[in-house]
């Protein structure tokens, strides 16, 4: 356990030697703990302060307790500073001991599982913790490997093992893995026991697909690879037994490399609050130097008169010093007004109760979304994370993958090209194509006891060609069911289940199944094959395995006759051109269906075969045999062997998938386009699959003016591409730009926002080749202002790499939030590269949902994601930083304004107690409830209403203007708060005909006038009411006035006389009529310019907002009065019949705007008014002042 969390230096390369413990201690390597808990009992209290204490709000706050110990500064007592700090540190200390907790109980359900480890020729049970590097341990079936380990023997034949890798992946399909055969022999515990090997390989690392090294033994070397590894968190499965020697344990093995922490991603609210609290620090330094002024001044000229009644405190010698401690006494008392803990909160760890509730709230809602639950296969949608919910309601750019992300990734084989002939077209009784709704019959397999029951072709003709036996259509089969790497297995007598890598490669081996060409078993030498009906057993020579790189896979057999022949299959830009020049002609028609193909949106797959001669496959294969051994460059020289062997090859013919678009598809992105928001499609698939899903889900229209294809291989050829794009759109805005000339217009602003005010919509497609071009540091500027001005970006052939250079490139340039969507392992880097990244818990594994901020299972609820709950975040977070403010000001300020009148002395106008509860008791909960629980429209309407969205994309609701707009108004309140009593009081007297005016029931009075308005005022900004928000409202104003009255209480007197010595003065000052009416004078005065101008915003330039209310409020008028309509009516009248609904026809949905671009009641409201367009006109001035790149790159 001590050597959990020991530091080495790092490794160049790894020495394990089998079974000798004392030779590898020497390297330090670390044991199999594992310790991601970071306190303990003694640690804990020290550790967590020294790093609650390294955050800027708590050393902030400390900082001020200090000065409140020093009595010539503080006027205020201690604890109302040290209460907040206690409860923030006491809050995150719990939270972290909580967290902490969990991750002790987990590490040690993880270090005590038991493990069967052979010391001194004996199996013994070790704790995992135990396990030591060079140990070699036996595993039973349906155990988790315990470290990563080099598989020496196994129970199956050729020391192979099946093994399942969903924790390190996703994937649940069982993948396969063989010890070499020097060591698959190795089966009993006496021979392991005097296994000496030493394995010499790869220092530590986090790469899950690769691992390079060689065993040494008795004077022989062997190439090791990835297929001889068993990694930690892997479960093994359909294998009795296996045994392996531990080459990685604890922090090295590869499932705790990839366990690093994830980027901390901060939302644009963030990075505003880093500006605004600097200006209000400085702010506050600016009133300090001018109070200390003051109390410098005044105590030269006023208060060195009175120095026998108002001697100064011991120390102070001089006016100046004793303005110099005016000034630290004046930061103490007005610190409130600095959201120190409010900004660390958001950015960091620390967090705020508010903030932290509001966000986990937020978070909650969409967790119980049960609109956003995929029952069929259980899936609720899920936040991983609780800091960027209000960055959901400001999406401008949606990077989309294809593949299981707008489409199901459920992939059936549809058609394909044998020879030059096309099968998979329906036809009809007369030979033309079926037309929609009139597909036959499918084919019948009977014929095969092995058929899969749910696999479907619609054309009989290839089933005819295999029975009529066509050398061609067999050869094809043959391919499917030998080139793959898919695992088979058989539960009862012809029963066979596949567990495919990709559904591609498993939708391929189906049809061949089907049509007779029956994948029945493999082992590491053979595969087995039951040819209609006919048993044919392969010799697998090589597998030339798929990569991003080689988009190609290949294997290598000897049939049953000794003739060897390579099978590949890949994509067709890789293959076409390595096939034999004979192939011309068969390879021309073969690319017109492979068009075809693409043009309907089908996945394809090109076929080829290539005979080997045998001396040629012996030469080659040593060669390859020397390469898998040499100790550098390894796979380089694999790739150049595999290379050389995939060429001249026949074409066979080509095959094509479909991969149909997932439900809600085309209406999510005709409703996300209405909200302004772009949408980008980064796939690997080849431009015409990729540009007809395009046009599948309404991304690409025939309404479009032009759709813009970059195919360009050079540089020049793409910049020239994008040059021509690019006039086109300016002709088009030049055309319609009502007199000013093309060059005026580019004198006179930038060319993004030329490009993006243009007429007609656009769309640009581009490849993979041409993309690497166009991200080149020279020419990426050109490519985004191309892209931008266009409707929808599609770029095709895209490596993982490139999709996250284009999410970088639109962050880079562009003022804009980024959200990433995709659902495999290609997907990573894009989702963590975008401020917002969503995994789909599609087909291809948990590795993007791992990685991502946002889960759920299907593209549709991307919708309700942004518009719905993104939206309402974004806007209970924008009314709660701005009440928060307003609140803050206009209690804080008032300090201030009484300074001038108290000689500057630092004297507070509150009690010390009210200080201290007004925001954790007072003002907290209301805002609480409104930042969890306000809404401005139903969530119908958010989803009816697109346009509702773009408040957030111009950064409406909160930023600097309306920053200001809330501290002016909180220093409006503060001085109709001060100014008002203060002038009540001056000649004011009480009913008795007493003076009224005393400091303490001047206190009193000030603080319940806040107390009431900062109430009222919340209860304006209130915009959807629930019992929560009327309970913590009506309920803070109750507790108000019940600890006011009980702080002035004989009880707490007699308590605690030198704390409570005011006995009865709240009793007293409140029950005066003069207060309760400079209360309400207060109030009114404070709340009715902003009642004022509210309505006239609402009258003279309402928001969209607004307008979906009022039409909301109409209907219910217009229902209730219908009702009472058909109430009144004629009973028992008789009517005949109709063909459609009494309840509710298409009218309702007319009206409700669901079919339409924008409701026609929010765009006739909009016209009727002169104010219709201002959220364009400010589209355009953001874009224009901060959407060109070349500014961004200026700045």
């Amino acid at each position: 356990m001590e050597r959990c969390a020991a530091r080495r230096a790092p490794e160049e390369e790894r020495r394990v030697r089998a079974n000798a413990r004392e030779y590898n201690e020497k390297f330090q390597y670390a044991s199999n703990c594992i310790k991601t808990s970071k306190y303990n009992i003694v640690t804990f209290l020290p550790v967590n302060l020294f790093e609650q204490f390294q955050e800027v709000a708590n050393t902030y706050f400390l900082f001020l307790l200090i000065l409140q110990l020093i009595p010539q500064i503080s006027s205020l007592s201690w604890f109302t500073t040290i209460v907040p700090l206690v409860l923030v540190l006491t809050i995150t200390a719990v939270k972290d001991a909580t967290d902490d907790y969990f991750r002790h109980k987990s590490d040690n359900q993880v270090n005590n599982r038991q493990s069967q480890v052979l010391i001194g020729g004996v199996l013994r049970q070790e704790q995992w913790m135990n396990v030591r590097v060079g140990d070699i341990i036996k595993l039973e079936n349906n155990q988790f490997v315990a470290a990563d380990l080099l598989l020496l023997s196994s129970s199956e034949p050729h020391g192979l093992c099946y093994i399942e890798t969903s924790e390190l992946d996703g994937e649940t399909n069982m993948k396969v893995r063989q010890a070499i055969p020097v060591t698959s022999e190795l089966g009993d515990t006496g021979k392991l026991a005097g296994f000496d090997g030493e394995v010499i390989c790869e220092p530590p690392n986090n790469k899950l697909d690769k691992f390079g090294g060689t065993l040494y033994w008795k004077e022989n070397k062997y190439p090791l690879s990835n297929q001889n590894m068993l990694l930690r968190g892997c479960v093994l499965r359909n294998t009795e037994w296996c045994f392996g020697l531990v080459v990685f344990a604890g922090p090295d093995t590869k499932l705790m490399q990839n366990s690093g922490r994830t980027k901390f991603k901060r939302t644009s609210i963030d990075r505003l609050m880093n500006t605004l609290v600097l200006w209000i620090f400085g702010f506050l330094v600016c009133m300090g130097v001018i109070l200390a002024i003051g109390n410098a001044i005044w105590e030269h000229e006023v208060g060195v008169c009175f120095q026998i009644y108002l001697p100064w405190d011991e120390g102070v010698h001089s006016a100046f010093f004793s303005g110099f401690l005016s000034f630290w006494s004046y930061i103490i008392i007005l610190n409130t007004v600095v959201p120190i803990s409010l900004y660390v909160s958001m950015g960091s760890v620390t967090l705020t109760p508010s903030v932290e509730v509001i966000r986990l709230g937020h978070s909650y809602f969409i967790n119980w979304d049960k609109k956003m639950y995929c029952a069929k296969r259980r899936t609720p949608a899920e936040a991983r994370t609780t800091t960027l919910n209000e960055e959901l309601g400001q999406v401008e750019y949606i990077f989309s993958d294809k593949t299981g992300t707008l489409t199901q990734n459920i992939m059936v084989f549809s058609k394909c090209s044998v020879n030059g002939h096309s099968y998979g077209d329906v036809q009809d009784v007369l030979g033309p194509k079926a037309e929609l709704g009139e597909r036959p019959e499918p084919v019948d397999f009977s014929f095969n006891p092995l058929a899969d029951p749910r696999f479907q072709f619609w054309d009989p003709s290839l089933l005819e060609a295999v029975k009529l036996g066509d050398p061609h259509v067999h050869e094809f089969f043959r391919l499917l069911s030998l080139c793959h790497t898919v695992m088979s297995e058989e539960r009862s007598q012809g029963e066979l289940f596949y567990k495919a890598q990709s559904p591609d490669e498993g939708a391929l081996v189906a049809a061949a199944r089907n049509f007779g060409f029956v994948f029945r078993s493999r082992t590491p030498k053979t595969i087995t094959v039951q040819e209609l009906g006919r048993a044919v057993t392969y010799q697998l020579l090589a597998i030339l395995d798929f990569n991003n790189i080689r988009k190609r896979m290949s294997v290598i057999v000897r049939s049953p006759e000794g003739k060897i022949r390579l099978y590949c299959k890949g994509a067709d830009t890789i293959l076409l051109e390595r096939l034999h020049p004979l192939n011309q002609d068969l390879s021309n028609i073969t690319t017109d269906h492979l068009n075809e193909y693409a043009g309907e949106g089908l996945r394809t797959l090109v076929l080829a075969y290539k005979d080997l001669e045998e001396s040629y496959y012996e030469d080659w294969a040593e060669r390859l045999r020397r390469a898998g051994s040499a100790p550098e460059a390894r796979e380089d020289r694999l790739a150049r062997l595999y290379d050389e062997v995939e060429h001249d090859m026949m074409l066979l013919g080509a095959t094509a998938i479909e991969d149909k678009l997932q439900q809600g598809v085309p209406e999510t992105i005709a409703i996300l386009t209405l909200a302004n928001i772009k949408i980008w499609v980064l796939t690997g698939d080849k431009q015409e699959t990729a540009v007809n899903i395009g046009y599948s889900c309404k991304m690409l229209t025939d309404d479009m003016t032009e759709v813009f294809v970059v195919t360009g291989h050079t540089v020049l050829e793409v910049r020239e591409e994008l040059r021509k794009a690019r006039e086109k759109m300016m002709d088009a805005s030049h055309s319609t730009a009502n007199g000013f000339s093309y060059q005026e217009k580019l004198s006179s602003s930038k060319l993004t926002s030329v490009l993006e005010a243009i007429a007609g919509e656009y769309a640009l497609v581009i490849n993979g080749h041409s993309l690497a071009h166009a991200l080149e540091a020279d020419m990426e500027v050109e490519f985004l202002e191309t892209a931008c001005a266009c409707k929808a970006v599609i770029c095709c052939r895209v490596t993982p790499l490139q999709k996250a250079q284009v999410v970088e490139l639109v962050k880079k340039y562009k003022k804009a939030v980024t959200l990433a969507i995709g659902d495999g392992a290609n997907d990573v880097s894009m989702i963590k590269t975008a401020h917002i990244g969503v995994g789909i818990s599609g087909q291809e594994g948990i590795q993007a949902v791992l990685a991502s901020d946002y889960s759920f299972s299907q593209f549709k609820f991307l919708q309700r994601l942004l518009l719905v709950h993104g939206r309402w975040s974004y806007l209970r977070m924008c009314k709660f930083l701005c009440y928060f403010f307003y609140k803050n000001f206009a209690f804080t300020m008032v300090h201030f304004w009484f300074g001038f009148f108290c000689g500057f002395s630092a004297q507070t106008v509150y009690d010390q107690y009210f200080i201290t509860l007004y925001n954790i008791v007072y003002t907290s909960l209301p805002v609480l409830a409104m930042g969890v629980f306000d809404q401005d429209v139903p969530e119908q309407r958010s989803m009816e209403y697109p346009k509702l969205y773009e408040p957030g994309q111009l950064n409406l609701l909160f930023n600097k203007r309306e920053f200001f707009i809330c501290i002016a108004q909180g220093i409006y309140t503060s001085v109709l708060m001060f100014f008002i009593p203060y002038g009540v009081f001056a000649d004011a007297t009480r009913d008795d005909g007493a003076q009224l005016a005393d400091y303490q029931s001047f206190a009193v009075t000030v603080a319940t006038s806040l107390v009431i308005v900062v109430s009222v005022q919340i209860g304006l900004d209130t915009g959807f009411w629930t019992a929560i928000n009327h309970f913590f409202i009506w309920g803070s104003l109750a507790a108000y006035f019940a600890i006011l009255f009980a702080m002035h209480s004989d009880g707490l007197f007699q308590m605690f006389p030198n704390q409570f010595r005011f006995v009865g003065n709240a009793q007293n000052t409140l029950a005066q009529p003069t207060v309760w009416l400079t209360i309400a004078l207060t109030t009114v005065v404070c709340i009715m310019p902003v009642v004022a101008f509210r309505f006239l915003k609402l009258d003279l330039k309402p928001e969209l907002s607004d307008t979906v209310r009022y039409t909301q409020l109409v209907r219910k008028k217009q229902k209730t009065q219908h009702r009472c309509m058909r109430r009144v009516g004629r009973a028992g009248s008789r009517r005949s019949g109709y063909a459609f609904s009494h309840q509710e026809g298409f009218g309702e949905l007319i009206m409700s705007g669901k079919n339409m671009r924008l409701s026609s009641l929010a765009l006739a409201g909009f016209a009727a008014r002169p104010s219709a367009g201002w959220i364009e006109t400010l589209r355009k001035k953001k874009g224009s002042d901060a959407g060109s790149p070349d500014k961004a790159l200026k700045v």
